[in-house]
C-alpha cells in the first residue's frame, strides 16, 4: 500500500533508508554537506559582534537607561548553548533512526526561523523574543545540524575516525571566520545615527533618576552623551544624541541572516548519503585491536550512561568548554577592554573584529589538526595535551594583560594574542575528538546517540562559562569603580555627572558611570583596573583544567559486563 499520502509517506524521501549510496559513490562527496551546514551554525561563535549594538539598541551611539545591559545580552548566547546539548541530546536516537537528511532539514527550519523571530524581537524591543527565537529555537536546531553528521561520516571513514570527526565539526569552528566580518557589515549597512542636537557645551543637560534629558522645541527628551570614538562609530559627531531615534542595524541584520541560513542548510541536507550496511573503503580492512584503550565491542546508548567512562568524558568535555566557552562569548569585548586603554592605536574596532576572526580560524584548524593528530597520539594523549598546555596558557593570559597595562609594551599584546589562539585552537579540537574518543570507548553502534547525550556537557558549560565570566568581571568592575570613586573630587564628579557622588549605586546601574568615564576626572597618575578586570577568571579556568586532566588521567577500558554482546554483529551492521 502506497503510504506517500501520510505525512510519513510524503516526508519519506528524507528518510535514511531512502538515501544509502549506491556502488560507487565517491565518499568525498559528503564532508562539504557537513562543513556546509556547520559553517552556518558555527556562526554562534561571533555572538560577541551583537553584543554592543544590543546593549545600546535605544541610545545606538552609547548605552540609554532603557537599553538591555550587556550581562542579560550575553546570556543569549548561554540559552542556545544549553538547547544545543539538550537538542543533540534528546535527537540522539532519533538521528540514529531517520538519518542526517530529515536531521539536517529541520535543522535549517529551526536556525534559520530562529534568526527570523529574533529580528522580531530586537525591532520590538523584546528580550524574550530574541531569548525564544535565537536562544530556544535557534539552539534546538544548531543541536540537530551539529550531530547530524558526525555518525555518518564516522561510517564514510572507519579507517580514519579522528579525521572524520574533524571534518565533521570543522566548520562549526570556522563558523565565526565567516559570521564575523559578514555581521559587521550588515550592522553598518543597516545602522543609521539617532537624532544629534549639539555638542555637550551647547545643550543644556539634566539628570533626574540616573537619566539624562535635554529640552527641545518639542518637549523634553531623553539623550545620551557620545564620546568621540562612540560617534564615529556611526558617522556622528560626539555630543548629545535623542534616545530611540536611531539603529544599530542588528534587527535587518538577524533577518536576513535567518533567510541565508535557512536557505543554505536546505541545499547541504540534500547532500547527505549514508554507506550500505555492508560498505567498507576499498582495500581496507580492519586492523587487530592493539591500543586497549580502543574496544572491537559496543556498548547500547542507555548502557553507555551507567559506565564511569561516560561521565569523566562529559566532565572533561564540559571542563574543557566551560574554559573556552565563557571567553568565546566576549572576546571582542574583552580585548578591547584589556588592551583598548593602554595601546587604542593598535586595538581598535577593526582590530577587535580581526581579532574574533582569528579565534574563528585557530578553532576550525584546531578542529581538524588535534583530531587527525590522535589518530597517531591516540585521544587520550591528546586531551592530556590540552588540559596541561591549557593550563599554562590560561595563567600566562593575567600576566600578560597587567603587564602591557604598566609598560604597553606590544610584546605583551602578541604574548596574550598567540596564547588565547593556541587555547581556542585546542577548545575545537576537543569538540572535534570527543566523538573518535567515544567511538575508541564504547564502539561505533550507537556513538552518534552517545555523542548527542554527551553534549549535555556543553549545555552546562553554556551556563558555566559565560555565568563565571560574567558575575567575576562585575564583581571586579565593581570594585573598581569603588576605588576609582573614592579618589574623584565630589565637586567634579557632581559637574561631570549632574548628580552628587552619593547616587554612585544608582548612576552606575543606569551606566551614566562607568570606568572609562570615571578615568577622565580622577588624578593624574591613576593606575587605569580596566585590564585585570579579567584576571580572577582566568585563574579560575585554569583551576577547571586541572581536574579535567585527573578525570582523563583516570580513564580505563569500558568493563566487559557493559558490551552489548547478544546483538553486537547484528546491531552494527544494521548500523
Amino acid at each position: 500500500m502506497n503510504n506517500n499520502n501520510t505525512p510519513g509517506g510524503r516526508l519519506a524521501f528524507l528518510r535514511k533508508e531512502n538515501i544509502v549510496a549506491k556502488p560507487g559513490f565517491n565518499r568525498w562527496r559528503v564532508p562539504p554537506a557537513s562543513i556546509a551546514i556547520h559553517l552556518c551554525i558555527g556562526s554562534v561563535y561571533a555572538w560577541s559582534v551583537f553584543n554592543l549594538p544590543l546593549a545600546s539598541e535605544m541610545g545606538v551611539v552609547a548605552p540609554a537607561a532603557d537599553d538591555w545591559s550587556l550581562s542579560s545580552v550575553v546570556w543569549i548566547f548561554s540559552v542556545a548553548i544549553v538547547f544545543l546539548g539538550l537538542a543533540a541530546a534528546f535527537a540522539g536516537k532519533w538521528l540514529e533512526e531517520v538519518g542526517p537528511r530529515m536531521v539536517g532539514v529541520v535543522a535549517a527550519l529551526l536556525w534559520g526561523g530562529g534568526f527570523i523571530i529574533g529580528s522580531l524581537g530586537i525591532s520590538l524591543h523584546q528580550l524574550w523574543l530574541i531569548y525564544l527565537g535565537y536562544g530556544v529555537l535557534g539552539g534546538c536546531g544548531l543541536g540537530l545540524g551539529y550531530v547530524s553528521p558526525v555518525s555518518t561520516l564516522l561510517r564514510w571513514f572507519p579507517d580514519r575516525r579522528g579525521m572524520a570527526t574533524g571534518m565533521a565539526i570543522m566548520g562549526f569552528g570556522g563558523g565565526a571566520m565567516i559570521a564575523a566580518p559578514v555581521k559587521d557589515w550588515l550592522l553598518s549597512l543597516y545602522a543609521s545615527a539617532p537624532e544629534y542636537l549639539g555638542a555637550e557645551s551647547a545643550v543644556t543637560v539634566i539628570t533626574e533618576g540616573g537619566r539624562r534629558f535635554a529640552e527641545t522645541a518639542s518637549g523634553q527628551v531623553e539623550v545620551v552623551i557620545a564620546s568621540v570614538e562612540q560617534a564615529a562609530a556611526y558617522g556622528g559627531e560626539a555630543g548629545v544624541y535623542v534616545v530611540g531615534t536611531g539603529d544599530t542595524g542588528a534587527s535587518a541584520t538577524f533577518l536576513t541572516l535567518g533567510v541565508v541560513y535557512l536557505c543554505v542548510m536546505l541545499v547541504a541536507s540534500f547532500m547527505y548519503r549514508v554507506p550500505a550496511a555492508d560498505w567498507k573503503p576499498e582495500g581496507w580492512q580492519p586492523e587487530e585491536k592493539t591500543n586497549r584503550m580502543v574496544t572491537s565491542e559496543h556498548v547500547h546508548i542507555d548502557q553507555a550512561l551507567k559506565t564511569p567512562q561516560f561521565w569523566q568524558m562529559w566532565l572533561m568535555l564540559c571542563f574543557n568548554v566551560t574554559a573556552g566557552i565563557g571567553v568565546i562569548g566576549v572576546a571582542k569585548t574583552m580585548m578591547s577592554e584589556i588592551y583598548g586603554t593602554t595601546m587604542p592605536m593598535i586595538v581598535t574596532a577593526a582590530f577587535a573584529s580581526t581579532y574574533v576572526l582569528m579565534i574563528s580560524v585557530f578553532n576550525m584548524c584546531g578542529r581538524f589538526f588535534w583530531a587527525s593528530t590522535s589518530d597517531y597520539i591516540g585521544r587520550k594523549n591528546t586531551y592530556h595535551c590540552f588540559f596541561v598546555l591549557g593550563t599554562l596558557l590560561y595563567l600566562s593570559l593575567p600576566f600578560f594583560a597587567t603587564a602591557g597595562a604598566d609598560s604597553a609594551n606590544v610584546i605583551y599584546l602578541i604574548g596574550f594574542y598567540i596564547a588565547t589562539m593556541i587555547i581556542f585552537s585546542m577548545y575545537g579540537g576537543g569538540f572535534a575528538t570527543i566523538p573518535a574518543y567515544l567511538a575508541d570507548m564504547f564502539g561505533t553502534m550507537h556513538v552518534g546517540g552517545i555523542h548527542g547525550r554527551l553534549l549535555t556537557a556543553w549545555s552546562a558549560a553554556g551556563v558555566l562559562g559565560p555565568l563565571a565570566i560574567t558575575s567575576l568581571r562585575e564583581v571586579s568592575v565593581g570594585q573598581a569603580i569603588s576605588n576609582l570613586a573614592s579618589k574623584v573630587d565630589p565637586a567634579v564628579f557632581a559637574e561631570k555627572f549632574g548628580a552628587s557622588i552619593d547616587q554612585l549605586e544608582q548612576l552606575v546601574a543606569t551606566r551614566t558611570v562607568t570606568v572609562s568615564k570615571l578615568m577622565e576626572i580622577v588624578p593624574p597618575g591613576t593606575a587605569d583596573p580596566t585590564p585585570s578586570l579579567y584576571n580572577t577568571t582566568m585563574y579560575c579556568m585554569a583551576a577547571l583544567l586541572v581536574v579535567a586532566f585527573f578525570a582523563n588521567l583516570l580513564l580505563r577500558p569500558v568493563n566487559e559486563r557493559h558490551h552489548h554482546r547478544e546483538q553486537t554483529l547484528q546491531s552494527a551492521e544494521q548500523h
